[in-house]
């Protein structure tokens, strides 16, 4: 009898280890962002709930190549930064670069002023120098380019960097403005010039320049700030005569030119001229878009569209801000509420007002890049990282939100949960990591998954309801049961070895 109760004894001890670490469970780390104060917290236990949502991951299913995420260095950041103590700088640098902070992997800089900038200026001061031999990049010396060399410094796996111009010198331009017009046939070839010299001139600062678009906002931006207008055909004709040409022939081939660089409800007439030919398509690397057309839709057919059209394109999402807002100072709830407006709130025609309805600021970003992702995206690069409270400097006064926020004056630094939303995915989502299939039983519940270089799963999931909910997890034979609370972000992260 004691032998009996022996064996059942080791019996109950084996299937009470096969339910911590058995073949069948899957191993996991969970964290998550929530509007009831979660940052980025990694959980380790969870309460079941009613609603349950079975999503089961499909590895072998493959589709895009991520190329990476983050954001934008400009005027406006870096002169915040220079006006920080030291400890807060590197504090805010880390929090964006560092291994232990959100590991931005694709950055965005701007060529002459725009309206992120202190003023006006141009790399080109020198009225009728075709041939830019006055080319300086001096107004970049004391702010934009300690802050990313700064950040390089502080990145152990290193970012790339891409520039886009907003506008030419106006005396390159139709209208000798640096609002609107066109840029002059006679000066198509100094322009393509312009972009070599500059990678000479960042070269020779240490930074290497990881390629270009085109024209930041080709439409333009209603005639309020830096701008220059292309349509199609001459933003193709441009690539294809011009920039593509002069950068192979100065050995700068290997250079990543993306078209177009505005909001996706006009994708499908920029990409089908861009990709017209062989000959046109030779030259752009891919195609850039914007989020300004909604507060809420990402455009799902417009970006399948661009992605069939290009298959072996990049396709990123260059540019997005809560925009026309003045930012809220340490208020982590209002960035969860449905108060925030746009520039389509008051500005966009009638027929277009329901694209611009009140919405929550951590919702778009988290709804945007997760639309993104499982329509073709490979890449999702935010706007200014640091503004102040006023929602700035920004010389035309074009107001905007940034994930971080700080007072220059007291030396006080705010992340905003716009911060975390971006660090769950640029954090755990790392370039060359494959988008992969995922099977998702609750159409309310926004999820994507990823599988990174080193052989781990990201898997990124969204609650934007009251509610929370319970996810069954699958990956082959295994399984893991969690909760995901009610308006809340969860990465979650499986290792290589599962």
């Amino acid at each position: 009898m004691k032998q009996i109760n022996y064996i059942i004894l080791i019996m109950a001890i084996s299937i009470l280890t096969g339910c911590n670490e058995g073949t069948n469970n899957l191993n996991v780390e969970v964290y998550e962002t929530s509007a009831k104060g979660n940052k980025l917290t990694k959980l380790t236990s969870f309460t079941k709930v009613d609603s349950v949502v079975n999503i089961k991951l499909n590895p072998e299913k493959t589709f895009q190549t991520i190329s990476g995420f983050g954001g934008a260095f400009t005027e406006s950041s870096a002169y915040l930064l220079n006006r920080l103590s030291k400890k807060n700088r590197d504090t805010i640098l880390k929090a964006y670069f560092a291994k232990e902070g959100a590991r931005y992997s694709l950055t965005r800089t701007h060529m002459n002023s725009c309206d992120f900038s202190l003023t006006n200026y141009s790399y080109t001061p020198v009225e009728g120098d075709k041939n830019l031999e006055h080319f300086t990049i001096k107004e970049d010396i004391d702010d934009l380019i300690p802050m990313i060399k700064d950040a390089m410094a502080v990145s152990e796996d290193g970012f790339k960097i891409f520039a886009s111009p907003w506008s030419a010198a106006p005396w390159m331009k139709d209208n000798n403005s640096w609002v609107g017009g066109k840029l002059l046939p006679e000066y198509y070839d100094t322009w393509a010039l312009f972009f070599s010299k500059y990678l000479d001139a960042y070269k020779n600062e240490g930074i290497d320049i990881w390629g270009f678009t085109v024209e930041n906002e080709p439409h333009g931006n209603g005639n309020n700030w830096e701008s220059m207008h292309f349509n199609p055909k001459e933003m193709t004709d441009f690539v294809q005569f011009h920039l593509g040409p002069k950068l192979e022939a100065d050995g700068y081939g290997d250079k990543i030119i993306l078209g177009y660089d505005q909001n996706r409800a006009g994708l499908k007439e920029w990409v089908d001229e861009m990709y017209r030919d062989e000959a046109s398509s030779k030259y752009f690397h891919g195609t850039a878009i914007h989020w300004y057309e909604s507060t809420y839709d990402y455009f799902p057919e417009a970006l399948q569209y661009a992605h069939n059209k290009a298959p072996d394109k990049y396709l990123i999402e260059t540019e997005g801000c809560i925009d026309s807002q003045i930012p809220v100072w340490k208020d982590d709830a209002w960035y969860w509420k449905k108060e925030a407006t746009d520039w389509g709130w008051d500005w966009a025609p009638e027929e277009q007002k329901h694209l611009h309805p009140k919405y929550a600021p951590v919702n778009r970003y988290a709804r945007d890049i997760i639309g993104c992702l499982n329509n073709w995206v490979d890449g999702w690069v935010d706007w200014n990282m640091v503004l102040d409270r006023q929602g700035g400097p920004n010389w035309f006064e074009n107001w905007c939100i940034a994930p971080v926020i700080v007072d220059p004056n007291e030396d006080e630094v705010y992340f905003t949960p716009l911060y975390h939303t971006m660090a769950h995915f640029s954090k755990y989502i790392r370039p060359e990591a494959k988008i992969i299939e995922v099977e998702n039983s609750d159409k309310k519940l926004m999820a994507t998954a990823a599988k990174n270089p080193d052989g781990s799963i990201a898997v990124v999931l969204f609650n934007e309801f009251n509610t929370p909910k319970t996810i069954n997890l699958s990956l082959y034979d295994k399984m893991v049961e969690i909760t995901i609370d009610a308006q809340a972000i969860q990465t979650i992260v499986i290792p290589n070895k599962v």
